[in-house]
């Protein structure tokens, strides 16, 4: 028999086939032997054109390339700052991927960011020891303030996000909460009070049922029921306050002789 061998959302375990012939190729947590695949870990299957990939149900997260996370400061070093990524290898932050701003030598950096701080920020590096620098020089990374963070399951991820987006955007909505999914598995909630705890449990609710179909249905009858009507800003405000969010910029100081001179990390 070729063809696929299990149909999408099926829980298969480690070992278990899952296509035969050369048509489908090997994604996450899949591998081929011969014109077979099969699977790597116990998880949920899904199929992306003609990749198929499986999502475990359980697991510590792999810091990778490209992911965006949220992580807590826990050290300062002369030129930038340690993170925490909810692993056992921490992530390096530093100074000219954190600001644009110009920045001395004998700046206090603890003035910017201070060991407690949480950060949400992209990986740009993992090396083969798990060395790992992150940015904040993008869009939507940021320092923290104000709202909750929470911690989930790193593997149900992607169904807290849904497809191109679509479940949290329904929360989203549905709460009028600010929300971050950081892809080590913390979310950074903010907005009405009674709210972020709607959507904390909506969260909880998708954790506990990522592997069963209606889930967005499931979520949608929850959050109608038990979220506090949304009352939408004028596009105006809305864009001010999604300004806000974001930590500001001091701008730079300094004769450009002294930017010669104290150009961070020259010696």
């Amino acid at each position: 028999m070729t063809g696929l061998l299990v149909s999408e959302r099926t829980i298969v375990v480690p070992g278990e086939a899952l296509a035969d012939g050369m048509d489908y190729l090997p994604g996450d947590y899949t591998y081929r032997v011969g014109e077979a695949i099969y699977a790597r870990a116990l998880g949920l299957v899904s199929l992306a054109g003609r990749v198929l990939r499986i999502t475990p149900l359980a697991g510590p997260y792999v810091p990778r390339f490209g992911d965006k996370i949220i992580g807590q400061i826990i050290d300062i070093t002369m030129t930038g700052w340690r993170i925490s990524t909810a692993t056992a290898y921490s992530a390096l932050l530093n100074v000219k991927d954190a600001t644009t701003r110009f920045v001395r030598k004998t700046d206090d950096l603890s003035r910017m960011m201070a060991i407690g701080d949480m950060v949400v920020v992209k990986i740009v590096n993992v090396t083969s020891q798990r060395l790992i620098d992150v940015t904040m020089k993008e869009p939507g990374l940021h320092r923290i303030s104000g709202g909750r963070i929470i911690r989930m399951s790193c593997q149900k991820v992607p169904r807290v996000i849904g497809k191109q987006g679509s479940m949290i955007t329904l929360i989203k909505d549905k709460t009028g909460c600010s929300i971050t999914v950081g892809q080590n598995g913390l979310v950074w909630i903010r907005g009405d009070a009674d709210n972020e705890r709607v959507v904390e449990q909506a969260i909880r609710l998708i954790e506990e049922k990522s592997h069963m179909e209606g889930l967005t249905e499931q979520v949608d009858a929850f959050l109608t029921k038990h979220a506090k009507p949304v009352v939408r800003a004028p596009e105006s405000e809305r864009q001010f306050a999604e300004q806000e969010e974001m930590p500001e910029e001091p701008g730079e100081e300094g004769s450009e002789r002294e930017r010669e001179q104290y150009t961070m990390g020259e010696n």
